[in-house]
């Protein structure tokens, strides 16, 4: 099994994309091409990160960080995908986590040339205040483009496997996932998610590119995105229930990844989850 700082390797190059910001509705807040480099020194035991933003203004932010271990708030898998961000959410404070996901061109691909990564970010109320989506290409690959998420699209029946790895650094646990997505005749959005001897039943009513789940103790609500991506999420954190934060990517028309990080009831982070799937 690979460290933790070996997984980060899988990071290593130079991604050139954009940082693009949506409000909770997916009103376009604002986007700026970036270039985001992570270079190995000293035999890869250091990493220097660089990462320059081209603004509007036509200003150039540059910020230059490097660093040989992980804060306590970071988890990676074995190809790179990793999540981080708040290990606790408190009252009256800002809240906010970046899931990060990579991935081949082509099925199997041993070259992982794209990433996706999202960041949601929860004001002093706990209510989602902005999302921010990174859509990134290694420097000297052109891979496909990927059209913006539709419910057509994830419509069907999806297997998977689902890997779950714990801040406490315990064993990690594997297993099989199955996921049914259809409408019914109201128009609403059925999902069927069986997982680890579970079965989750949910109910989503669509408005445009926005599916909301109300039915559960914390309503949550799922934004179709550009580039195949999704963002979940509550609407509003309510203290004293668990809830989860989540990006999906259809990299391609049968394939797709989701990582969810998870919290408790008592606002703690509590483990990280590496969804990849296929539709039948």
């Amino acid at each position: 099994m690979k460290s933790q700082w070996e997984c980060l390797l899988e990071n290593l190059g130079e991604w050139q994309g954009s940082f693009t910001r949506f409000s909770p509705t997916i009103e376009l807040v604002g986007d700026a091409p970036t270039i985001v480099s992570l270079e190995g020194l000293n035999n890869n035991q250091t990493i220097r990160q660089k990462i320059v933003r081209f603004l509007p203004t036509g200003e150039v932010s540059e910020t230059v960080l490097e660093y040989s271990s992980l804060g306590r708030g970071v988890l990676f898998f074995e190809n790179g995908a990793f999540s981080q961000g708040s290990m606790q959410i408190g009252p009256f404070s800002e809240f906010g986590a970046e899931l990060g996901l990579i991935a081949g061109d082509t099925p199997n691909s041993t070259l992982r040339d794209r990433r996706l990564r999202l960041v949601q970010l929860f004001n002093k109320n706990s209510e989602l205040e902005q999302i921010t989506l990174i859509r990134e290409i290694l420097a000297g690959t052109q891979p496909r483009e990927i059209p913006d998420l539709t419910v057509e699209q994830l419509l069907g029946e999806w297997v998977g496997e689902a890997v779950t790895i714990y801040p406490d650094w315990r064993s990690p646990d594997t297993y099989p996932t199955h996921l049914k997505i259809n409408l019914n005749e109201s128009g609403e959005l059925l999902q069927q998610l069986c997982f680890a001897n579970r079965t989750i039943e949910s109910v989503a009513k669509i408005q445009g590119s926005i599916l909301y789940f109300e039915q559960g103790t914390q309503k949550v609500q799922v934004l179709l995105l550009p580039n195949g991506a999704s963002s979940t999420c509550p609407t509003k954190i309510k203290f004293g229930q668990s809830f989860f934060l989540e990006v999906g990517w259809l990299h391609s028309p049968e394939e797709r990844q989701r990582l969810i990080r998870s919290y408790n009831e008592k606002g703690e982070w509590v483990s990280l989850t590496l969804v990849k799937e296929r539709k039948l």
